[in-house]
């Protein structure tokens, strides 16, 4: 959520605010706001997909300064869409904004764009760290406040809609919470961290001693998340908006002062929404004012109880009952190990797919992880292969379809996708979404590595934490179109290997003895790092190579996830880099000695060739060899491809579907 301009006019305003140490107190995080502001100024590059490791570092550092001031932080993140879906339009818009973004940062422009798995990096680090966290069924603005209250103490979020919650304690932004500069306190106080929090009370009566209980009316009117203002133009063409002292030079946020000022003069919201309805049409006037009044409700701070989820882990809420999800999913749902994607296309039957910095002319870098996300859909969704053949009638059994919002080139669209065909031991009564986690471990990694089109014999040599992100690069290898260079994958393992190198060399947890020549390997890797990179040029179509990798691995992880852990689930913050993995895959193809960078570490030596064999042997022997092709071949390739693509994706015409792709007809299941 947001108010439109609020955030800019209050900034431009110090007055409204009042200094604040923040020291020996519990703080309620809005986890959203603070994984943004953490990855924008942790990173030095939004072209190269997001490096996570420096991301998980400044999360580290930012909850340590907290520690070192004996701050309890609380985090709360957001959830699902909700079933009512109200944000709809909002996020539609937002999601084209990023395509915008992605684009121009194609192109060389500047900008800002949050890496494909910041989210789950940041989820990640929260549990290493020990961070208590809890993640919303839905929107998490209400429960935020609630929380905040039932403490007493402040909300730290870079959200402008805590300008309008009643909050005990106030509203911390995280633009005035100087977390970098902790000061030694005085005496036996102790360190804190300076910081600025919103007073509603100045606020207020900057605005002629403006009820506080007016602030949601104003929050509605003036334009958010949830509300279209097209009904309340009438209003604003036929008031005369007091302009008040307080109007700004230019005109800017001139409406916003001018509505404050008018609402001054009434003394409670009622009799203020009566007032705004005299200016609309007799037959729009008891639709706009049940829409202002459910409107308005969005800024009381919701009964749902988060302290009973941080003492007993049990989140209970009115919308997740109506829901009706089984209790194992919304547990998982709110300690974070399952994702709002799922909660998504198991209620709404409807997810966005966030673009990435890619090469906007060829099919979204999503498409590669299709039939994974088929079969995250016929898990939730519950399709069976012997339903199919059972029934004579294709219109009553046709698959469940879910709505993907994805890019096409440069446009958000929409695609119907039907989800897969499962195993019948996966979708009879037997097991049903309830009853999945009762499903032999053996029996749910076979359907996780016969989706990824892997043996698990074939992974017995890699590392248990590394088998999901091998599984997921064969399956890349395979799926991929246009087809994965060899420097392409050279440079993936080769980054894969330096986040194994980084985790034994400088982890104080591990228990191995750490050898001599680790530390070497890994010394030497930095002065490597520290070199002058010769070319600097950006390839997009290598970038759009490694999007597609970070796509399959997002839903790699959503499926490993929904499957209770079959398989260990990898640090990202050590698995992915993408500045190293570009400047890699340059340097490959100029200097193919890199390949040698780790030659200190005989066990470092070994991982890559292991990891480079095991992704290999799942392509023929001459895959790699098969890159050039005459002009003929590759168009008579072209043409084949555009037939099966057309055949797979139905991406334009919103009433098609896609086709279903049974991945398991060869899948048996022992009982």
């Amino acid at each position: 959520m947001g108010i439109q301009g609020l955030t800019g006019f209050v900034e431009e305003r110090g007055a409204f605010f009042t200094e604040l140490q923040v020291r020996d107190t519990k703080l309620v995080i809005d986890g959203s706001s603070l994984y943004h502001r953490l990855c924008f100024a942790s990173a030095g590059d939004f072209r190269r997909g997001g490096d996570y490791g420096p991301f998980a570092a400044a999360v580290r550092d930012f909850f340590g300064s907290l520690r070192a001031c004996r701050v309890a932080p609380f985090v709360v993140l957001d959830g699902g869409r909700g079933a009512d879906d109200r944000k709809l339009p909002t996020l539609r818009g937002r999601a084209a904004e990023r395509l915008r973004a992605a684009h121009g940062l194609s192109r060389g422009d500047g900008g800002c764009l949050v890496p494909l798995l910041t989210r789950e990096a940041f989820v990640q680090a929260l549990g290493r760290l020990g961070v208590p966290f809890v993640q919303c069924f839905a929107e998490a603005d209400r429960e935020i406040a609630g929380l905040a209250n039932r403490w007493g103490c402040p909300v730290l979020s870079l959200d402008s809609d805590f300008c309008v919650f009643d909050l005990a304690a106030g509203y911390c932004p995280l633009t005035h919470f100087q977390w970098q500069s902790v000061c030694a306190g005085e005496g036996a106080q102790g360190c804190y961290v300076p910081a600025r929090c919103f007073s509603a009370e100045k606020f207020c009566r900057h605005f002629s001693h403006l009820n506080k209980s007016l602030l949601p009316l104003f929050a509605v009117m003036n334009g958010n998340d949830y509300i279209d203002l097209a009904a309340l133009e009438a209003f604003f063409s036929k008031v005369r908006l007091p302009r008040g002292c307080a109007a700004g030079k230019g005109g800017k946020h001139v409406r916003l002062q001018g509505l404050l000022n008018w609402l001054s003069q009434f003394a409670e919201p009622a009799e203020a929404v009566d007032n705004v309805l005299k200016y609309l049409k007799k037959h729009q006037r008891e639709e706009t004012k049940e829409l202002l009044c459910t409107s308005m409700e969005d800024y009381t701070p919701s009964d749902v109880n988060l302290e009973d989820f941080f003492q007993t882990g049990k989140y209970e809420c009115e919308a997740a009952r109506k829901a009706d999800l089984p209790r194992w999913v919304l547990d998982a749902l709110a300690k974070g190990k399952l994702a709002p994607f799922i909660s998504d296309a198991l209620i709404l039957r409807s997810t966005f797919l966030h673009v990435q910095v890619e090469n906007m002319q060829r099919p979204s870098a999503h498409s590669t992880a299709l039939p994974i996300r088929q079969v995250i859909y016929g898990l939730l969704l519950k399709v069976s292969q012997n339903a199919e053949a059972a029934s004579p009638s294709k219109q009553t059994n046709e698959p469940p379809v879910v709505c993907e919002f994805d890019r096409l080139q440069k446009t958000l669209r929409k695609t119907f996708v039907q989800a897969a065909s499962l195993p019948t031991d996966f979708c009879d009564d037997h097991f049903p979404l309830d009853k999945l986690m009762e499903v032999p471990t053996s029996c749910r990694q076979m359907l996780l590595l016969e989706t990824l089109g892997v043996k698990m014999s074939l992974l017995e040599s890699i590392p248990s934490h590394l088998q999901l992100p091998v599984a997921v690069t064969c399956y890349w290898i395979c799926c991929s179109e246009p087809k994965v260079k060899l420097h392409q994958l050279k440079a993936l393992l080769l980054m894969i290997v330096s986040g194994e190198l980084h985790r034994i060399t400088n982890d104080p947890d591990l228990t191995v003895l750490r050898a001599e020549d680790d530390s070497i390997a890994y010394n030497e890797f930095l002065k490597w790092k520290e070199k002058k990179l010769q070319n600097k040029d950006f390839d997009l179509d290598a970038a759009h190579s490694f999007c597609q990798w970070q796509c399959c691995l997002q839903m790699g992880l959503y499926l490993n996830q929904l499957l209770c852990t079959p398989l260990s689930e990898p640090d990202l913050s050590r698995l992915y880099t993408g500045t190293l993995v570009h400047r890699l895959y340059q340097e490959l193809k100029s200097t193919p000695s890199v390949e040698n960078l780790f030659s200190f570490s005989p066990k470092m030596t070994r991982l890559y060739q292991v990891l480079l064999n095991t992704v290999e042997s799942t392509v023929s022997p001459d895959f790699f060899q098969k890159m050039t092709k005459t002009k003929s071949e590759s168009c008579k390739k072209k043409k084949a491809s555009k037939k099966k693509k057309k055949a797979i994706r139905s991406a334009i015409p919103e009433t098609q579907h896609l086709c279903n792709v049974n991945r398991f007809a060869s899948l048996g299941v022992d009982d």
